[in-house]
């Protein structure tokens, strides 16, 4: 791997090394559409509901109960509370809100910690179990990660201040409490690996690394308690490296494959590396859902078996695909291979995004692809006791996912372009303008609603330099073009598209990929969906919702038509050619079990279905909704006429 020799830039990851080199906050910049009405969203609204609620359901009181020394009668919260505030204060950071509200809660944190460098509220204090008593379901160091990434994200984003040092007094009382002849064990959900090698990325400590290194070798080998759920429910079964797939707890295990990349990246460890693209590259193909969630047990938050990945059933929690993006950044710098980038953009536009409602006050926790009944409207004053929530609710009894959406939200802009000695590489299309050494572009677009990526040299070294487009993998059977400023065409394949010159200003690239919605097939392994059909609109996964429907009718009685060809709708929508049960007719047999084409749904007129992007659904009230819909070939009219 190549070494990273620029300077630290506003990101929340700045490895030393690799293919590609990110892009800060300070050198990209998206200025419109999807994702601009999306981050300000989050700014305006996201933020401030995060906090009066953490200030409302008491996880920041916690601390001020802590030094009061009534932690043990007024704390509130799961004994993971803590982290969800530091989440809060890293995108507040990133997001540029780093003076007076990351400093008024710094101001609260600050006088629990310990003089040792500890500091939790919920263990360790009179009338609270000790210390690291329970590393299995505890998470205190799950909880220093975070606090870490925080103190990080304020050093970066605006220069260090208090956080950062208190960040760095829990990283050396972990460093001094878990590194060699301490407790040899790790933490039930991991975390702190990432948080500890993006520390030592940003001061130059040895010591933080080596810790990362040591906690992510140690995981497999048996050193937490067995569970009902087995070792495997936070990856303490299969050591690192000789595990083949991704399993147990979804976003544990994610978070785990992150830190290890991040290991591996930084010492040169090769290996290791291998290891875990080995695990994404089974994981991708035989344990995610279309929509690039993972997770399939709601019991266990876990990976299911083999193809095991039904719709209904779903669990695709909001952190894990958060930490997925988490993992296919870190690959794609390390590697420089746009299969990471696609991945990463279809869990964005499909798990991210779909969590928070248009307002950015209420979330999905988990993320069906198959509502069966209409939900109910959460209570507004109230936390939601269930993951699984029919509805998005304002704020969860365990609420990791808002601030994980806002955090990662608060990012974005560090996702869409990396540079390198050739040039420079695109990975995700917004409207943005992008200025690093020497080169400046100005990207517009109105992508994923239109495929033109249109990008304007505004300033460019006399020399020559490479611009690289991902042209996504789902443009594979369609067909994509990349238009020189000359308006020399020419088709590109799913992967990456490249021009290489001495640019002048004013030069104009457009990347021309093809949006129009498709089906799209499930492999016949997996049960639960065969026999259907899917639409995506470039990386847009479509659904049917019952609020589309006639009045009373459910999506469950939508048959779509694999003859023939869905179509643009208006208002960003998509037309699925098919019919619907007809309404009022009893289609209920006695027994659900028939012989081949006797079937029990009485026929109905043929018409056109319409079809919404998935991560818009549910924001018109209660309704059922369905990703995958049942597939019957409709005679045609022309063959009607022929056998007439």
């Amino acid at each position: 791997m190549k070494e990273n020799t620029e300077g630290s830039p506003v990101v929340p990851v700045a490895p030393s090394r690799g293919r590609l080199r990110p892009l800060g906050l300070d050198e990209v910049r998206i200025t419109g559409g999807f994702w601009a009405r999306s981050r300000e969203v989050n700014a305006t609204a996201t933020l401030d509901h995060c906090r009066d609620w953490m200030e409302r359901v008491g996880w920041i009181g916690n601390f001020r109960a802590a030094v009061e020394g009534r932690v043990q009668r007024d704390r509130r919260g799961r004994e993971f509370a803590d982290s969800d505030v530091y989440k809060l204060i890293e995108a507040m950071a990133w997001a540029g809100r780093h003076d007076s509200e990351v400093a008024a809660l710094t101001e609260t944190i600050a006088p629990a910690q310990e003089p040792d460098g500890y500091l939790g509220t919920a263990f360790g204090r009179p009338g609270q179990q000790p210390r690291y008593s329970d590393l299995e379901w505890g998470h205190e160091l799950y909880c220093y990660g975070h606090l870490i990434q925080a103190g990080v994200a304020q050093a970066r984003a605006g220069g260090e201040g208090e956080l950062t040092k208190i960040a760095r007094r829990a990283a050396d009382h972990v460093c001094a409490t878990f590194g060699r002849g301490g407790i040899e064990s790790v933490c039930g959900h991991p975390e702190i690996e990432t948080a500890l090698v993006e520390l030592a990325r940003a001061t130059g400590e040895q010591r933080y690394l080596d810790q990362a290194a040591l906690f992510v070798d140690r995981r497999g080998h048996g050193t937490l308690a067995d569970i009902e759920f087995g070792r495997a429910y936070y990856q303490d079964d299969i050591p690192v490296r000789e595990a083949t797939v991704l399993r147990g707890h979804a976003v544990r295990a994610l978070y785990l494959a992150a830190g290890a990349v991040d290991v591996a990246v930084e010492t040169g460890d090769d290996e290791l590396l291998a290891a875990v693209v080995r695990q994404w590259e089974a994981t991708v193909a035989r344990r995610t859902y279309l929509t690039g969630g993972m997770g399939s047990h709601h019991r266990d938050e876990s990976f299911g078996d083999d193809f095991v990945l039904p719709p209904d059933r779903a669990y695709s929690e909001t952190c894990a695909g958060v930490a997925s993006v988490m993992l296919s950044w870190r690959l794609l710098l390390a590697t420089g291979e746009p299969r990471f980038a696609d991945l990463a953009e279809r869990t964005l536009f499909n798990v991210v995004a779909a969590s928070p409602s248009e307002d950015g006050r209420a979330f999905f926790y988990a993320n069906t692809l198959h509502r069966r009944r209409r939900g109910t409207v959460p209570p507004a004053d109230t936390d939601s006791p269930r993951a699984e929530s029919s509805l998005r609710a304002p704020w969860f009894a365990v609420s990791c996912c808002p601030t994980n959406v806002a955090r990662t939200l608060a990012v974005l802009p560090a996702y869409l372009a990396t540079a390198s000695d050739d040039g420079i590489q695109l990975h995700q299309y917004a409207d943005a303008e992008i200025t690093t050494g020497g080169i400046a572009l100005r990207v517009r677009t109105d992508y994923p609603r239109g495929g033109t990526v249109s990008v304007r040299v505004a300033r460019s070294p006399d020399r020559p330099w490479t611009l690289s487009l991902r042209v996504p993998a789902w443009t594979e059977g369609a067909t994509a073009r990349l238009v020189d400023a000359d308006g020399t065409r020419r088709t590109v394949a799913p992967g990456t598209a490249t021009l290489t010159r001495a640019f002048r200003p004013g030069d104009e690239i457009r990347l021309e990929l093809p949006v129009a919605p498709r089906w799209i097939e499930p492999d016949p392994r997996i049960d639960a969906v065969r026999g259907t059909l899917a639409v995506q609109r470039g990386p847009l996964v479509y659904c049917a919702e019952s609020v589309d429907l006639p009045d009373g009718q459910e999506v469950d009685a939508v048959r779509v038509d694999p003859g023939a060809v869905p179509v643009d709708g208006p208002d960003g929508t998509v037309v699925a050619p098919g019919e619907l049960a007809a309404p009022g007719e009893p289609h209920d047999p006695a027994w659900p079990y028939r012989p081949p084409g006797q079937s029990a749904v009485p026929a109905a007129e043929r018409g056109g279905v319409v079809l919404v992007p998935y991560n818009s659904w549910a924001n018109r009230g209660p309704s059922t909704m369905r990703v995958w819909l049942p597939a019957t070939p409709l005679p045609r009219a022309d063959a009607d006429e022929s056998t007439a």
